[in-house]
């Protein structure tokens, strides 16, 4: 399939004002070569009630939602899209309060739903890991406390950012349990490609950093003054700053740390397009990303905060 997809809200309106249309789109994004049984890799089927597609081999029923975020949900696909066009043509990203508002959601748990939803599939499966020279080094987000990387008051957060000339290319961050070298170690790891270099500050836990495959650059600043730290390592400081900065004015700061990952995969996805022209190609990714992700119960997005019992979608 080629990347077709909206340029315009009124475009949107026009080409996806019903259920039907919509799901149209999706079997075009999820089958563009021909539909393919997820069971037996049939190729062809009939349809069925209730938007069933029956494998003509193995006489397997699915749908084009089945295994995607999109199952079980009980929201019109148009809302959906809807949603999905909100969360990509805001430059800052939407608030639960205000996709509520704009969309006309019956309450701000379905709106909240919908969002967390939607940021797990920020993170596209097998995404490339950073190459070139990476800038490593972690910030603290929450609540106002003592200062420093032993603060009990805040969520450690770990960010690596790829030099473009004196700009900022792709970044990756996450949040870690503490700033040992074991969990240093594993996100650059999961972020980096090996032979890459590595820079980071002489904090001791990233000492080993070379014997896994990587150039380790290490600058000193420990008996500096505090704005070292922003000169020497300059493109994860405003990384740094600018996530701080979308936490308090998008989402005015309160979000449960047990969600925190999730809206690091956001911003991270924004970022990493932030020179994208189209506002309509953003849409195009999300909504194919969001038929690569596994469904999302209702009970693994509420977790620990406090959210109501049953599932508004």
């Amino acid at each position: 399939m080629n990347e077709e997809f909206p340029r315009t809200l009124l475009e949107l309106e026009e080409r996806f004002a019903t259920d039907e249309q919509c799901r149209g789109y999706l079997l075009q994004l999820r089958w563009p070569d021909g539909f393919c049984c997820p069971r037996c890799g049939g190729k062809k089927a009939w349809p069925a009630q209730r938007d069933r597609l029956v494998c003509t081999l193995c006489r397997h029923q699915t749908t084009v939602t089945a295994g995607t975020i999109f199952q079980d949900s009980r929201l019109p696909l148009r809302s959906w899209f809807r949603a999905i066009w909100q969360v990509t043509s805001q430059k800052n990203g939407a608030s639960a309060l205000g996709v509520q508002r704009v969309l006309g959601f019956g309450s701000y748990q379905t709106a909240w739903t919908v969002l967390h939803k939607l940021r797990r599939a920020m993170v596209r499966p097998g995404r490339d890991k950073l190459t070139g020279r990476i800038e490593v080094d972690e910030t603290h987000v929450g609540r106002p406390g003592r200062k420093g990387r032993g603060s009990p008051t805040k969520t450690l957060i770990v960010i690596a950012a790829q030099e473009d000339g004196k700009g900022i290319g792709r970044i990756r961050m996450a949040r870690i349990p503490d700033g040992s070298a074991e969990h240093l170690h594993a996100f650059v790891q999961s972020a980096v490609a090996p032979g890459s270099s590595v820079h980071t500050d002489g904090w001791k836990p990233y000492q080993g950093v070379a014997s896994l495959g990587y150039e380790h650059e290490i600058t000193r600043l420990k008996g500096r003054p505090q704005s070292a730290a922003t000169e020497e390592l300059p493109r994860v400081h405003r990384v740094a700053s600018l996530l701080k900065r979308w936490l308090l004015g998008t989402h005015q700061g309160a979000i449960a740390p047990e969600h925190l990952d999730y809206y690091l995969d956001e911003f991270t996805f924004r970022f990493n397009r932030r020179t994208s022209a189209s506002r309509g190609k953003l849409f195009y990714r999300l909504l194919e990303q969001a038929l690569q992700i596994s469904p999302a119960p209702y009970r693994t997005l509420v977790g620990g905060a406090n959210q109501p019992k049953h599932n508004p979608l």
